[in-house]
């Protein structure tokens, strides 16, 4: 229920997400199974850089008012159509708190 922070790919996308348009990010890495056992928690998985929920983008900005995202990186539809266009699978990225 946390976004992951540090070094991943986007891995893959999904042009008929349930969010406008999704990017999966390459996450869990070993390393973040690892620190995750560890600690006795699930590392999760299917993290996405994602628009606003289907019919709902009229929201825009005003999302950013409430944490929905369970982890995920919600961006405006605006936002989530140009980032899908210019950053290909593989495209390294760096999640920052």
């Amino acid at each position: 229920m946390k976004t992951p922070e540090g070094m991943y790919t986007i891995d893959w996308r999904n042009p008929e997400s349930d969010y406008h348009l999704s990017l999966h990010v390459s996450y869990p890495s070993d390393e973040d199974t690892a620190r995750a056992a560890e600690r006795g928690v699930n590392a999760g998985f299917d993290i996405m850089i994602h628009g606003i929920q289907n019919g709902g983008g009229w929201i825009g900005a005003f999302h950013r008012l409430h944490d929905w995202t369970a982890g995920c990186i919600a961006l405006t539809d605006e936002e989530i159509e140009e980032l899908y266009r210019v950053t290909p699978d593989g495209t390294p990225i760096e999640i920052r708190p």
